[in-house]
């Protein structure tokens, strides 16, 4: 399947310039959104990771159905503020300022193999703040996977080789 094909890419959106790709159309085809989770889940299933970790809010969408499939626990992680137990959080750096992301303190057991799913990598910034926010917790990161990569914002190369990555699509 030619997943490119089922991914709408809109222009000028959020601002001039940006080609934004809006995955609302692969998900309300269910055969296509079933077929990119298989893939993916594919990929998931080698690295045998204990739990699925995903940021908020596309990250729900690729990391809870692909939970599912393995039949591993799910972890979310949100904006600060937004979860009701004690959390951990890690600081990240926008475009004017900076914000952080939390996750519950006992979200992640100490040596427990994390896999890390989103909708997009871009500039890598969200999934290395993750990646602080799991290793804060002593988990183990065992692979990233993403339904679409932006490779010319260079994400893959900000993460590091020691990162195993795998990307349904790339622009």
């Amino acid at each position: 399947m030619d997943f490119k094909e089922k991914i709408r890419v809109i222009l000028d959106y959020p601002q001039k310039g940006i080609r934004f790709k809006d995955i609302t159309t692969l998900l309300k085809d269910g055969p296509a959104y079933r077929a990119a989770i298989d893939r993916m889940a594919e990929f998931a299933r080698e690295k045998k990771p204990d739990i699925i970790v995903g940021p908020e809010a596309r990250g729900f969408v690729i990391g809870c159905p692909l939970a599912v499939q393995l039949g591993t626990g799910f972890a979310p992680v949100r904006k600060k503020g937004k979860l009701p137990f004690e959390t951990i959080q890690a600081e990240y750096s926008l475009e004017y300022g900076k914000d952080a992301l939390a996750m519950h303190k006992d979200a992640i057991q100490p040596g427990q193999r994390v896999l890390i799913a989103d909708d997009l990598l871009a500039t890598g910034g969200t999934i290395q703040t993750t990646i602080d926010l799991v290793k804060k917790l002593g988990g183990e990161i065992v692979g990233l996977t993403f339904l679409i990569e932006l490779t010319y914002l260079n994400g893959r190369e900000k993460l590091g080789p020691e990162h195993d990555i795998f990307t349904l699509v790339q622009y």
